[in-house]
C-alpha cells in the first residue's frame, strides 16, 4: 500500500490515525462484550475504518453524512461521546432513540448524521433532499451518503442517483465495495466489473479508489467536496475494501474463502498506515501506547457508566406522546359555513370554486405563507400538473420551489424527508394515488417513524389524486387510504368539499407531521359541488369531523365521495340522518362519531374503498365496543366490491357502493 502525504501536516496525519484507532478499539471491546452476553448484536466494520474516517474528516462538521451499519468511524469522528453511543447500543433511555432503535438506526442533528433504516438504499434519496436544501439556499455545502455494493442493486440507488444527476445536486454517493452482500458474493449480485462504470449512464463523475488507504480516501473526498461546494454536482465514489468479519457476528464467515482473508489481512488500513507513519518518524510506539490508554479509559468508563444505568421502565403515555411531533394548539371556532376553523380568513369575501380550484388556491397561499416550502412532482412545472392544480406556479415561485421530477417516486419522497431534516417543508404530488406503491417504503418507514425514532419530524405533505368514477381502470382509480391507516406517525386527510379542501390543505402544511392528503378526482371539476369559498388564507383543524346534516334516525359516517352519495340519497328519500364527514381519517374524530351514535342509536359506515380491510371496519369495531349500550341495531358498513377497479363504466358503477348502499341503509332503518 502506497501512501502519499502530500502537503498534509503531521498533526493532520496523526489525527487520521487516531480517527481509525478509536473505532477499532471500540469494536474490539464490543466483541468481548458480545461473547460475554453483554451486547446482543454487532455489525463489524473492522478493516473498513479508512473509508468512514477519511470521508468524515474530509468534510466540514456541519455537512450531513448518512452512514450504514459498519461506519462507526463516522460517529466517533463527529466526536460523539462513547457513553452516549453505548447507551444507544444497549437500548437505554439515555441513548439517542430512548431505547426504540438499535445500533446505528438513528440520527442526530447536533452532529449532522442521519442513520440508516434496515431497508437498504432508502437513505440515498434523503441525501438528495439535504443537498437540494443546500443548493436552494446557496449554502455551499454537500451531503455524503454510504451504500454497500449489495444495496446498490436496490431501485432506490438508481432513483437517487438519477434525481441527483438531473438536478445537479452536491451529493457524494460512496459505495463500499467489500465483495459481499451478507453471504452473497459480487458475481451473484451484479454483472458490472466496477460501479464507476455506471457513472456514464447517470451523466456524473465516477471515481474508484483504494478504500483501505486512509490518505487516498481523505484526499479524494476533501478535494471533491471543495469543488462540489462551488460547482454543485453529484459524484459516484467507489471504495474498494473487504469485510473482515461477518455481515453481523452471528452470521459468521464460513462462506468466505480463507485466501481472501489472508490477502486482505495484509491490507489492513490501520496497521499499514501505522507502519508508514513510523517510517516517516511521525508516530512512535510511545505515542501509540498513549493513544490506546486514552481511548481504553474512555471506553471502559463509558461501559461502566452505561451498565450502571437503570433499565427502561415503559411508559405508555411517553411512547404515545412521541408518535407525532407536537402541533401548536389552536382554538377551534365556526366561521360562516366553516366548522372547526383554527385560522380564520381575514375577510368574508368569497368566490365560486370547484374542488380543484380550492386546492390550487390553498396550495398557492401556502407557498406564499411558507417561503421554505418546495413542491415536487411529475409534470407540475410548466405543464401545471396533469390536473392543472399547479398551473402558473412556476412563473410565480420559480423552479427552485416548483420542481418537475423524474419518475422516481421513492427518491422524491426521500428528498422530501431530507428537506425536512434541513428545516424546510415539502409537498410531493403523486400523479395518481395508485403510483404511491413504488414509494411505500419511504412513507411508512422513513416519514412515519422518524419522530418516534430520533425526534426528527417529517414536514412532508403527499398529495394523492384518488378514487374511481372516471373510467380510468385498475391502476388510476384505487382508493388506497387504508394502506396508510395502519401506520402510526402518519396523518390522513380526505376532504369532500372545496371549502374543506382549502382549509385542510393549508393546515397540513402548518403541521410538522407527514400528511397523506387525498383528493377525489371525480370531485375535482364536479360543477354541482361548486361552492362559495373564502378567498383569504384559512386553516381547518386536522382530526375534526364535520356535521354535514343533523338528524335522529341514523348516523351515517363517511368521507370523500360518500358524503355526496349519502346527502343526495337522504334528501331524495326523506331520511332524517345525522351525516358525519370524517374529513381526517388518521387520527379520526371518535368523539364526533360517538356523540352521533349515542343520539341516533343506529350507525352506518360508507366508503368508496373496498369493503374488506377498509377504514369502516375499524370504526365499526370502535362503535361496537364503546357505544354498544346505545345501539338499537347492528353496525352496518357499505363499500366497493372486493375486486380491482374495472375500466368499463357499467362495471365500474357496479363496483362502487352507490346503489348497494341505499338498500343496505334501508335494511338498517327497518331493523
Amino acid at each position: 500500500m502506497q501512501f502519499n502525504k502530500k502537503f498534509y501536516s503531521n498533526e493532520q496525519l496523526l489525527a487520521l490515525y487516531r480517527g481509525m484507532l478509536k473505532p477499532r478499539m471500540i469494536e474490539e471491546k464490543m466483541l468481548i462484550l458480545l461473547r460475554q452476553g453483554q451486547v446482543s448484536k454487532w455489525f463489524s466494520g473492522m478493516g473498513q475504518e479508512a473509508i468512514s474516517v477519511g470521508a468524515t474528516m474530509a468534510l466540514n462538521k456541519d455537512e450531513y453524512i448518512l452512514p450504514l451499519h459498519r461506519n462507526l468511524g463516522v460517529w466517533t469522528c463527529r466526536e460523539m461521546p462513547f457513553a452516549k453511543l453505548f447507551s444507544q447500543w444497549q437500548g437505554k433511555a439515555n441513548g439517542y432513540s430512548k431505547g426504540r432503535e438499535r445500533s446505528f438506526h438513528f440520527g442526530t442533528n447536533e452532529h449532522h448524521i442521519v442513520g440508516m433504516i434496515s431497508h437498504l438504499g432508502a437513505m440515498l434519496g434523503v441525501a438528495d433532499g439535504i443537498a437540494l436544501s443546500h443548493k436552494i439556499r446557496k449554502e455551499e455545502k454537500i451531503s455524503l451518503v454510504f451504500s454497500g455494493d449489495g444495496g446498490a442493486s436496490e431501485g432506490d440507488f438508481h432513483e437517487a442517483l438519477n434525481t441527483a444527476a438531473v438536478w445537479e445536486l452536491p451529493v457524494i454517493f460512496l459505495i463500499e465495495n467489500n465483495g459481499y452482500g451478507l453471504s452473497t458474493p459480487s458475481n451473484e449480485q451484479f454483472r458490472c466489473k466496477n460501479f464507476i462504470d455506471k457513472g456514464i449512464g447517470y451523466g456524473m463523475q465516477a471515481i474508484k479508489i483504494d478504500g483501505n488507504n486512509i490518505l487516498e480516501v481523505y484526499d479524494t473526498v476533501r478535494n471533491l467536496a471543495i469543488s462540489m461546494r462551488t460547482n454543485p454536482r453529484p459524484v459516484l465514489l467507489e471504495c474498494i475494501t473487504f469485510r473482515m468479519r461477518g455481515h453481523e457476528e452471528a452470521s459468521g464467515t464460513k462462506y468466505v474463502p480463507q485466501e481472501l482473508f489472508d490477502e486482505w489481512g495484509k491490507k489492513d488500513p490501520i496497521s499499514n498506515y501505522e507502519t508508514f507513519l513510523k517510517e516517516q518518524n511521525i508516530l512512535t510506539d510511545a505515542m501509540i501506547a498513549e493513544y490506546r490508554a486514552e481511548f481504553k479509559k474512555e471506553i471502559d468508563e463509558g461501559v461502566e457508566t452505561v451498565q450502571a444505568e437503570p433499565d427502561i421502565i415503559p411508559s405508555t403515555a411517553i411512547e404515545m406522546a412521541d408518535v407525532y411531533a407536537p402541533v401548536e394548539e389552536k382554538e377551534v371556532s365556526t366561521f360562516g359555513n366553516l366548522q372547526q376553523v383554527t385560522v380564520k380568513p381575514q375577510s368574508e369575501k368569497t368566490s365560486k370554486k370547484r374542488l380543484v380550484d380550492a386546492i390550487s388556491d390553498g396550495l398557492r397561499q401556502s407557498m406564499e405563507k411558507h417561503d421554505n416550502l418546495v413542491l415536487m412532482g411529475q409534470d407540475i412545472g410548466a405543464y401545471g400538473g396533469v390536473f392543472k392544480i399547479t398551473q402558473g406556479f412556476l412563473e410565480q415561485f420559480g423552479n427552485d420551489r416548483v420542481r418537475n421530477t423524474p419518475l422516481c417516486e421513492s427518491a422524491i419522497l426521500g428528498a422530501g424527508y431530507g428537506l425536512s431534516i434541513k428545516g424546510m417543508k415539502a409537498m410531493v404530488e403523486m400523479q395518481f394515488a395508485d403510483f404511491v406503491s413504488v414509494g411505500f417504503n419511504q412513507i411508512v418507514n422513513n416519514l412515519a417513524k422518524s419522530y418516534y425514532r430520533w425526534g426528527q419530524h417529517s414536514d412532508v405533505v403527499v398529495r394523492m389524486p384518488t378514487g374511481a368514477g372516471v373510467g380510468a381502470g385498475p391502476f388510476h382509480s384505487q382508493s388506497n387510504e387504508a394502506w396508510f391507516f395502519h401506520v402510526p406517525g402518519l396523518k390522513i386527510v380526505y376532504p369532500s368539499t372545496p371549502s374543506d379542501a382549502k382549509g385542510l390543505l393549508a393546515a397540513s402544511f402548518s403541521d410538522p407531521n407527514p400528511v397523506m392528503f387525498f383528493e377525489h378526482k371525480a370531485l375535482y371539476r364536479a360543477v354541482d359541488l361548486e361552492e362559495e369559498v373564502y378567498d383569504d388564507y384559512y386553516e381547518i383543524a386536522i382530526g375534526k369531523a364535520r356535521v354535514v346534516k343533523e338528524g335522529s334516525e341514523v348516523s351515517i359516517i363517511t368521507y370523500g365521495a360518500g358524503v355526496h352519495w349519502a346527502s343526495k340519497h337522504c334528501a331524495e328519500a326523506g331520511i332524517d340522518a345525522d351525516i358525519i364527514d370524517l374529513r381526517t381519517l388518521l387520527p379520526w374524530d371518535k368523539d364526533a362519531v360517538e356523540a352521533s351514535v349515542r343520539k341516533t342509536g343506529k350507525a352506518f359506515i360508507l366508503h368508496e374503498d373496498t369493503l374488506t380491510g377498509g377504514i369502516g371496519a375499524e370504526i365499526a369495531a370502535h362503535i361496537s365496543q364503546h357505544c354498544f349500550k346505545y345501539l338499537d341495531a347492528p353496525v352496518m358498513r357499505s363499500g366497493s366490491l372486493d375486486s380491482p377497479v374495472p375500466f368499463n363504466v357499467e362495471l365500474e358503477q357496479n363496483f362502487l357502493p352507490k346503489e348497494r348502499f341505499k338498500q343496505e341503509l334501508n335494511e338498517l332503518l327497518n331493523f
